[in-house]
């Protein structure tokens, strides 16, 4: 089955296109074939339809707060709440979440998804530094479109050849280097102790030297190219596909596969690992 690692943009651009790491178990070993970048949404969505099976960790939020979702009055089940939630401009959700956080107290304005405390992962209703909130309303509508499975959100399908899950590539990058910052947008940012970090990183991962228990495996090529990259896409995506190799392993597992918590709630989603 082929492994993809997605680190998404919501407003892709040649400049900051979405990237995508591609790869294969081979036995405990995670073996980096491709990185594809894309610099639209529809050339992303087009070449995922295209792909026959694939299991993916996609870094985007699936599903929105239950207590945000029940107090806008919004549909409580996930696929006629991703449904509405298409049909919202950008504007109209960004009004709404506003409202919301507006009668809040101060500490306490976003609402959060169970997984967000163990992921240490931003709330799914944000809408600015990141805009997460505008990542799941251009994200999940058209990996629906392109036939993606959601498991632990959708009814189980047995014979689902596409298989979409939510990944966080900083949770897995917190394991191996702490809080350290190895990426930044911002060319005057973009330092030799971030590049350090960068190596350490991609150091640990070849090493296999997370809870995970898998190693990623790159030729030179790779590996150069990986660590040239300051803002760090390539590498995020590449934490993804190790988070989706994670998943695989526990493909049959049971009451709910891929690794997911028995207890997760269906309308929010949860983080792979966390």
């Amino acid at each position: 089955m082929l492994l993809l690692g997605c680190d998404f943009s919501s407003a892709p651009t040649s400049r900051k296109p979405i990237v995508v790491a591609t790869g294969a178990l081979e036995g405990r070993d995670v073996v980096l074939a491709t990185i594809e970048h894309f610099a639209s949404l529809d050339d992303w969505s087009d070449w995922l339809q295209a792909t026959p099976e694939w299991i993916g960790g996609f870094d985007l939020p699936f599903g929105l707060p239950r207590e945000l979702v029940e107090q806008l009055g919004w549909p409580l089940q996930w696929e006629a709440l991703m449904a509405h939630y298409a049909s919202l401009t950008r504007a109209e959700i960004r009004l709404f979440f506003a409202a919301f956080c507006a009668a809040r107290p101060v500490g306490g304005k976003f609402a959060h998804r169970a997984t967000d405390g163990p992921a240490g992962s931003s709330p799914s209703m944000k809408w600015v530094n990141p805009p997460v909130a505008f990542m799941l309303h251009a994200g999940v509508s058209r990996l629906l479109a392109a036939g993606a499975t959601f498991p632990g959100l959708q009814p189980a399908q047995v014979a689902a050849k596409r298989i979409a899950l939510e990944a966080y590539p900083g949770l897995l990058a917190r394991e191996l280097i702490g809080r350290r910052s190895y990426k930044s947008d911002d060319l005057q940012k973009q330092t030799s102790e971030r590049a350090l970090a960068r190596v350490d990183l991609l150091a640990a991962l070849e090493r296999g030297a997370t809870r995970l228990g898998l190693a990623l495996k790159l030729n030179e090529t790779q590996r150069t190219r990986l660590l040239a990259d300051a803002r760090g896409d390539r590498i995020d995506a590449v934490l993804c596909l190790v988070q989706a190799a994670w998943a695989e392993l526990r493909r049959e597992e049971t009451p709910v596969a891929f690794g997911l918590p028995a207890g997760l709630d269906p309308l929010e989603g949860w983080i792979l690992t966390s």
